[in-house]
């Protein structure tokens, strides 16, 4: 039974990391001790009420040095925020039975529950995780394909995914006139898809050689990601990697590789890896903003005139770009490089 291959489903009864699960040298953590990045950049929404200009130009700054920030006091209710990892908890915990009708090793299929990456089946080495994945955005059209179980899953996780949404919106908002581009620049069409993904991470019986997610760019806008107060998240700067401290009640907002190019270069969109732990389960909720499929993505037009400079990267499809960021294994500087104009 191909539910089998859900780590949580075996990795009680394992003293030692199986081969498949081991990186190379080069990739794997080791044992060193990884700094916790002190300079990432915690934006208080909160001030922007009274201080707005102030506060774009805090997230501007954040998005250019790091391409990563968090922010706290986003208007977010804390209660609904606990509802929604409990109930993520609540699911990923369910007697395999219950998830069985939503495992699937179909990248295509919309809603789907699956272990290690979009392509299990043929990756040479798995990450440490097991994923529920599937679109939120819009609600009505997609709520009726999420899990049935726990009972309360739909409407906790749609009140989530609202509230994530607005909160995208708002940040992308103030990126819009940061950037001093027109209101609204991120309409629907480079929004209007939103994709709800969360993550399991058992304990590992050897985190120094395995990754819960290897190291890349998010081939989207912007990620908003919520991990409660168990570290695994970690930054690459400057050569080095740092690990992103929880913060209570706050979301790690993440810079993704197509508003890097919207922006042509200006931002900066961080490589990040997740790495395991050996005690205690890990869960996080990640919410994707991405454009819709039949738009053709290139640095902004009000963007170029303003500065007077010439565009760093030619106009592409969401298609070729997917594909490539896959053929690149979410190395997020080679695949903008396939892009990039000579010159």
């Amino acid at each position: 039974m191909v539910m089998e291959n859900l780590v949580s489903s075996w990795c009680t009864t394992v003293k030692s990391l199986p081969q498949n699960y081991v990186f190379p040298e080069d990739a794997r953590p080791g044992n060193k001790i990884v700094p916790i990045f002190k300079n990432c950049p915690i934006i208080d929404l909160e001030k922007a009420v009274s201080d707005r200009n102030n506060a774009i130009q805090q997230i501007l700054q954040a998005c250019q040095d790091y391409g990563l920030f968090q922010v706290i006091n986003h208007g977010v209710c804390e209660d609904l925020i606990k509802d929604t990892i409990g109930i993520v908890k609540e699911f990923f915990n369910m007697p395999n039975e219950d998830k069985a009708s939503l495992y699937s090793l179909d990248p295509q299929k919309s809603c789907r529950l699956y272990t290690s990456s979009f392509d299990y089946a043929r990756e040479s080495i798995h990450v440490w995780r097991d994923v529920l994945k599937h679109p939120s955005h819009p609600l009505e059209e997609w709520v009726d394909s999420w899990p049935p179980k726990p009972s309360k899953y739909r409407d906790v996780v749609g009140k989530y995914s609202v509230e994530v949404r607005n909160l995208s919106l708002r940040i992308l908002g103030m990126i819009c006139e940061g950037l001093e581009l027109k209101p609204r620049y991120f309409g629907d069409e480079l929004t209007g898809v939103q994709t709800l993904l969360s993550n399991h991470y058992p304990p590992c019986p050897d985190p120094s050689l395995a990754l819960g997610i290897s190291k890349h760019s998010d081939p989207y806008i912007i990620t908003i990601l919520y991990q409660e107060n168990i570290g695994g998240l970690q930054v690459m700067k400057d050569g080095q990697w740092f690990g992103v401290e929880p913060v209570a009640n706050a979301f790690v907002v993440n810079i993704g590789l197509l508003l890097k190019v919207i922006s042509n270069g200006k931002l900066e969109s961080a490589e990040h890896r997740v790495v395991t732990n050996s005690k205690e389960s890990r869960y996080t909720i990640a919410s994707f903003i991405n454009t819709r499929s039949d738009i053709v993505i290139e640095p902004a037009k009000a963007l170029l005139e303003k500065n007077d400079c010439r565009p760093l990267y030619r106009a592409f499809s969401l298609k070729d770009f997917q594909q490539t960021h896959k053929e690149h294994r979410g190395e997020g500087e080679a695949t903008l490089e396939v892009f990039k104009i000579e010159g």
